[in-house]
């Protein structure tokens, strides 16, 4: 952007693409924003004048970004947030708040998060939104970097390695991460099963075929590199991305899957299911919530986390 196009920069240019960049569609974002697509559209117009680019072209039911919009974004939307914060330090007052979270999880920590969250916007923050969306990596760290989401909560034992040594080297890591709690993995099958009411081998496990739940489609998770350690596989007939739809289409077939134990209670198939320990030894599966650190002095990212950690005690025992 050259000195002519900066000095005449509506600020409010900005808070309507921040708005379409987090929605991907105009109409939700007029909404957001409270005035009309048709305004809207014009900010972005006079926004693509200044800027020479499109910003966001059609796709499908909503906007996709160009390459120069995904590369402003990060930039723009914590520039916004700095200044919000700025003009008014620590006055996020939940009761009064509008803000409108975004977080990454799998349906698992859904489950065992979402109840307690609704309850504590409820009690806390009327005007509160919370959108979560389904977690499809183990490494969201550029979901967070490109400010699609405010916070990813799930396993990302490659990530906190990396995050931890950086801290020991002590060296500015951009993500900051908090541990919430233990998940304990256990084998799933239906009632009736041919392998079900008995102590599960080793030799069984790989025998038997299995469906495995992959957020990225990789048909080879960590209990299959658990096995490669020891000379060993299985036989993965089918690769879905959704622990529900891998209790549903168990529940009816002769496939085992290793899943959440908390989340078996929250399937509404406990009925048709059944669960055994895992004949090998895994690490501990440990959740966390990573977020930028950015984020970490605002007084509305704050309150999200602590309503996040809180959630956690109010849900089911892992």
């Amino acid at each position: 952007m050259n000195e002519l196009n900066f000095r005449t920069l509506d600020l409010n240019l900005l808070r309507v693409f921040d708005e379409v960049m987090s929605e991907r569609n105009l109409t939700r974002a007029a909404h957001n924003l409270a005035t009309t697509q048709p305004a809207v559209s014009n900010a972005l117009r006079r926004l693509r004048e200044l800027l020479g680019d499109d910003l966001v072209r059609r796709a499908g039911y909503g906007v996709e970004p160009t390459p120069l919009a995904l590369t402003l974004w990060p930039t723009v939307r914590d520039a916004l947030r700095q200044l919000r914060d700025s003009l008014a330090p620590g006055a996020f007052d939940p009761a009064q708040a509008q803000n409108h979270f975004v977080l990454a999880m799998a349906d698992s920590t859904a489950t065992k998060l979402a109840p307690g969250l609704v309850e504590i916007l409820a009690q806390e923050a009327p005007g509160v939104t919370l959108r979560v969306l389904p977690l499809t990596t183990r490494d969201p760290r550029p979901l967070l970097e490109q400010g699609e989401v405010d916070l990813a909560v799930g396993y990302f034992p490659g990530v906190l390695t990396e995050l931890t040594a950086s801290h020991l080297q002590e060296s500015a890591t951009r993500f900051l991460h908090q541990r919430l709690y233990e998940g304990r993995y256990v084998v799933v099958m239906r009632r009736g099963h041919p392998l079900a009411g008995r102590p599960l081998t080793l030799a069984d496990f790989c025998a038997a075929r299995h469906l495995l739940v992959s957020f990225s489609g990789r048909p080879f998770g960590f209990v299959d590199e658990a096995l490669a350690a020891q000379g060993l596989g299985r036989r993965v007939v089918l690769t879905v991305n959704q622990f529900f739809t891998a209790g549903r289409v168990v529940s009816t077939s002769d496939l085992l899957t290793v899943l959440p134990l908390h989340f078996l209670g929250a399937t509404g198939m406990e009925a048709e299911l059944t669960h055994c320990e895992l004949p090998l030894d895994l690490p501990h599966v440990h959740v966390d919530a990573i977020w930028r650190r950015q984020q970490q002095s605002q007084s509305s990212h704050r309150w999200l986390r602590e309503a996040v950690f809180r959630a956690v005690g109010q849900g089911m025992t892992p």
